[in-house]
């Protein structure tokens, strides 16, 4: 397929353009430095851009047949809510229909997964901001029209891809790390290229 990844240079990102390339999709990198991404291959296509301008996004997203985002924004700001709207008025635009999102386990009906300590240290202090932006980065994929896929990944480790991990809409009783590594996220991910199971649905993902 012929796919753009927005957030190409982010820890989600790399492993997304990497494990494309090595699948056989044709790639388009976005980033505002695409230096920083440091890959070359034949099939990939490195574009300069900010997300929070809509005419360069405009411009990338033409042609492509999907468009995953791994947008990060640390602890503050609300580039992953601000940058994912430009892109799906983008999507609409040129008839665009497949877009799947990376978000974070503990949002919507997932944070009753979440332990006391993610659920008032990390996401009810330290990450507030960082939540708040996912919450409404989410809101507003859903309510896309779009073919979509809110991918919900639990705290990230540095761990090689495995493919053995627990994936769907678990039980709140079951137990789960909540951790999961950056190249499982990836792999999960593109996996719903072809896979659409989870078509309109939020998959949650840990070990």
């Amino acid at each position: 397929m012929n796919i753009i990844v927005f957030g190409a240079t982010g820890t989600i990102g790399r492993h997304l353009v990497k494990q494309a390339l090595s699948e056989g999709h044709a790639v388009t990198a976005f980033a505002r430095r695409p230096a920083a991404l440091g890959v070359s291959h034949p099939s990939l296509t490195v574009r300069s851009g900010d997300v929070l301008d809509a005419a360069s996004v405009n411009d990338a997203v033409r042609g492509h047949d999907a468009v995953l985002v791994a947008l990060g924004a640390g602890r503050k700001g609300t580039v992953r809510s601000a940058g994912t709207r430009h892109i799906i008025e983008v999507m609409r635009r040129h008839g665009l229909r497949r877009l799947i999102c990376q978000s974070t386990l503990g949002t919507g009906h997932s944070r009753a997964l979440l332990t006391f300590f993610w659920k008032r240290i990390m996401f009810g202090f330290l990450l507030k901001d960082a939540y708040a932006d996912h919450e409404a980065q989410e809101d507003l994929v859903r309510e896309s029209g779009l073919d979509w896929t809110i991918v919900r990944p639990g705290a990230f480790t540095d761990g090689a891809a495995t493919g053995a991990y627990k994936h769907g809409l678990p039980d709140p009783g079951e137990p789960l790390t909540l951790k999961i590594s950056r190249a499982d996220v990836a792999g999960f991910m593109l996996h719903q290229l072809t896979d659409l199971r989870y078509l309109r649905q939020s998959p949650c993902l840990s070990y």
